[in-house]
């Protein structure tokens, strides 16, 4: 396939959030598929630290004003953008009061995760699936970096499978090295179920429902899986050959961008 029109999905982007190995080779996939000519759009949350004023966010009204229900509980939706400094590029922010403002990552100021991690990551990735139909962009690929981009190759292959934007796109995770510890809800297999979505149609999540068990069922809606060089779990990777799923091994500080290409064109 010739994958010029690429959607990247991630928890971190440097510089609206801090250095870390996600944030960084994120920031790279970005500049590197827009230097060999890729047609681009990127999504991320709107972290409560990022400072609006200094990296200069504004809200997309056009693309805000939605709501979202999850168990029960409407949640309106906020898109903000931003250049993204060294590149010509523009990122997407999902934002939302509850989840997202004055509010820190994965955890509080106590050290304690967030106990709607869970939803969190339902309202993420629900989130950037409305927000690119409004776009009216169809991406070739989507490449999710991270947990809170899990869920996107399930809905892409199950509750979004039938939407015009999303038709023939290919899925592919990246996989790092473990991001929260604590288990999510028990109830957030039920709460990710939406449209006509049925519990026998969104895979295997093992119990109790942590990290591990949200990359594997990730990895088994994706079309591909890329490992990080840190990240050589060979559990995984040999859940990635049961399944048959294309797999590369990149060295994430690295600019990977034309061997990715490569790859995506091979799915």
């Amino acid at each position: 396939m010739d994958a010029q029109k690429v959607l990247i999905i991630s928890d971190w982007i440097y510089p609206f959030t801090p250095h870390t190995l996600v944030a960084d080779a994120t920031r790279m996939h970005i500049l590197g598929m827009q230097d060999m000519g890729a047609e681009i759009r990127s999504f991320m949350p709107k972290w409560g630290p990022i400072n609006e004023r200094r990296n200069q966010l504004h809200e997309v009204i056009r693309l805000s004003g939605m709501n979202l229900i999850i168990d029960d509980t409407d949640h309106p939706l906020i898109i903000k953008v931003a250049s993204l400094p060294g590149g010509r590029q523009q990122v997407y922010f999902i934002d939302n009061d509850d989840f997202f403002q004055n509010r820190q990552y994965i955890r509080d100021n106590e050290g304690n995760e967030y106990a709607d991690n869970d939803e969190r990551i339902i309202f993420f990735a629900r989130g950037v699936l409305e927000t690119v139909k409004k776009l009216r962009w169809t991406p070739d690929v989507i490449h999710c970096h991270g947990w809170l981009s899990a869920l996107i190759p399930l809905y892409i292959k199950t509750a979004y499978k039938d939407e015009p934007a999303y038709r023939g796109t290919k899925v592919v995770s990246t996989v790092y090295n473990d991001t929260f510890k604590e288990n999510l809800n028990p109830e957030f297999v039920n709460k990710l179920l939406i449209k006509d979505l049925d519990i026998s149609q969104i895979g295997q999540f093992d119990s109790p429902i942590n990290y591990s068990s949200l990359i594997r069922n990730s990895i088994s809606f994706s079309d591909g899986v890329i490992f990080t060089q840190d990240q050589q779990d060979k559990q995984l990777v040999d859940f990635c050959t049961s399944l048959g799923r294309k797999t590369l091994s990149i060295d994430p500080e690295q600019n990977n961008a034309p061997e990715i290409l490569n790859f995506y064109k091979s799915l």
